[in-house]
C-alpha cells in the first residue's frame, strides 16, 4: 500500500507479504509441492516397486525428436536387442507437456503395454523441466502399477517426478541402463553357470559312478551265488574226503578180509582133508572118541575128494 508523508513530499510503499519472482517462484512451488506429496506418503520406500530383471516390453514417455530417446535407443539396443522398445511420444517442455506426459502413463497402465516405463527427457534450464514437476505428473506416476524410472534431466537435476518414480536415474542412458540388464554380461555368467553345473554333474556323476562300484563289490561278496559256489566248493571238498575215506576204509577192510580168509582157509576141514586126513561120523554125528564106537558100527569117513561106508572091525585104545 502506498502512503504519503506530505511534509516532506515523499512516497512510502508498506509490504506485508512478499513472493520471490521467476525462477524464485518455482523454486517456493517445488518446496511446497515436495512437502504436500511427502506427508501423503507418496515419496515412502515402502511403496516403491521393484524393477523388473529382464523386461519384454520397456515404454518409453519422452520427446520423439530430442538426444534422450536416441540415447535410450542405443543403449537398449546395444544392452538387450531382446526387448521391445515402446514409445509413446510426448511434449516435454510447455503448457500442454505435463497433461500428455500424464496421458501417456495412463495409457500404457490402461493398456498393460510395458513391463517397465522410463519417463523423461534431456537436460535444460528449470523451466524447461518444469513439466516434471507438475502434481498431475507426480500423482500418475504415483499411481503407476508399472515400475517407473524417472530420467529427467543432468544428474544434477531434481524434480517431483525423480521423488515419486520407483527408481531414479541421473539421466536418460542411464534409465535405459538401469531398465534392461547387459546381454554380454549374462551370457557370460550364464557361460559360467554352465561350466560350473557341468563340472559339478562331472563329479557328482564320477562319484554316484564309483559308489555304484562299490556296492557291485558288495553284492558280488554277498551274493547268494557267491555263498552257493562256496558251497559247492565245500561239498566237492567233502566229496572227495569222504571218496579218500572210503577207499582208505575199503583197502583196510579188503585187507583185513584177505588175512581172515586166509585163516579161515588155513583152518579150513577141506585142507586138513586134503592133506591125507578124513572125518569120521556115526548117525550124522562126528566121531572124535574111539570109545563112542562098537564093533561092527557103520561109519560114514569123509575123505577130500568123497566118501566112504565103513564098519569097524577092531578098536584100538
Amino acid at each position: 500500500r502506498v502512503a504519503v508523508f506530505e511534509r516532506d513530499g515523499q512516497y512510502q510503499l508498506y509490504i506485508d507479504d512478499m513472493q520471490p519472482d521467476g525462477t524464485g517462484a518455482l523454486s517456493l512451488a517445488f518446496e511446497q509441492l515436495k512437502e504436500k506429496l511427502a506427508k501423503e506418503g507418496l515419496f515412502d520406500a515402502e511403496r516403491k516397486k521393484p524393477i523388473p530383471a529382464y523386461p519384454e516390453r520397456v515404454g518409453v514417455v519422452t520427446s520423439p525428436t530430442g538426444a534422450a530417446i536416441r540415447d535410450i535407443i542405443n543403449v537398449i539396443s546395444r544392452r538387450f536387442p531382446l526387448a521391445e522398445l515402446i514409445l509413446c511420444p510426448v511434449a516435454v517442455q510447455g503448457e500442454y507437456a505435463a497433461p500428455q506426459i500424464k496421458n501417456a502413463i495412463e495409457l500404457f497402465n490402461e493398456c498393460n503395454a510395458a513391463d517397465v516405463l522410463i519417463v523423461g527427457r534431456g537436460g535444460g534450464s528449470v523451466e524447461e523441466l518444469w513439466a516434471f514437476n507438475e502434481e498431475i505428473v507426480a500423482r500418475a506416476v504415483a499411481a503407476s502399477e508399472i515400475p517407473v524410472i524417472s530420467a529427467v534431466g543432468h544428474e544434477t537435476d531434481f524434480t517431483i517426478c525423480d521423488f515419486v518414480a520407483d527408481l531414479r536415474a541421473p539421466t536418460p542412458s542411464a534409465a535405459a541402463e538401469l531398465a534392461v540388464p547387459d546381454s554380454f554380461q549374462q551370457q557370460e555368467m550364464l557361460a559360467s553357470f554352465t561350466r560350473r553345473i557341468g563340472g559339478a554333474v562331472y563329479e557328482k556323476i564320477a562319484d554316484e559312478r564309483a559308489n555304484v562300484e562299490l556296492k557291485k563289490a558288495t553284492l558280488k561278496r554277498l551274493s547268494p551265488q557267491n555263498y552257493i559256489d562256496s558251497l559247492r566248493v565245500r561239498c566237492d571238498r567233502a566229496s572227495m574226503m569222504m571218496d579218500s575215506a572210503v577207499r582208505n576204509s575199503f583197502a583196510l577192510k579188503s585187507k583185513e578180509f584177505a588175512s581172515v580168509c586166509a585163516k579161515l582157509d588155513a583152518l579150513s576141514p577141506l585142507k586138513i582133508l586134503a592133506r591125507g586126513y578124513g572125518v569120521a561120523s556115526k548117525g550124522g554125528r562126528i566121531v572124535s572118541d574111539v570109545s563112542s564106537l562098537e564093533k561092527g558100527d557103520l561109519i560114514n569117513l569123509k575123505l577130500s575128494n568123497g566118501e566112504a561106508e565103513c564098519e569097524v572091525r577092531e578098536i584100538r585104545g
